[in-house]
């Protein structure tokens, strides 16, 4: 069981990770969409920070689930039409 769960966690890690990368703003700044992504992005990079430092402190449940959280902050912001992400991308829900 503890196997699955650290495999699990690594791959929500990279794909946080490789979703971050990906994910292109696609509203202007200053507007209020612009701030709402902003929001988006930076709640999906501080869960990953916060799941990182979890899985360092070997607390593999709270890392998963600050991985999925920031997950679900950037696939919502994706969407919503925040961000642009390259066609044919696995990572997000379109």
């Amino acid at each position: 069981m503890a196997a699955d769960l650290q495999e699990k966690t690594n791959r929500y890690e990279g794909m946080l990770a490789d979703a971050l990368d990906e994910a292109v703003q696609a509203v202007p700044d200053e507007t209020h969409l612009g701030e709402a992504a902003a929001d988006c992005l930076e709640m999906a990079e501080s869960y990953l920070d916060d799941g990182r430092h979890f899985k360092e402190a070997d607390d593999w449940v709270n890392a998963l689930a600050s991985f999925s959280y920031g997950y679900g902050w950037l696939d919502a912001g994706v969407r919503m039409g925040l961000f642009d992400v390259p066609d044919g991308s696995h990572l997000f829900t379109m």
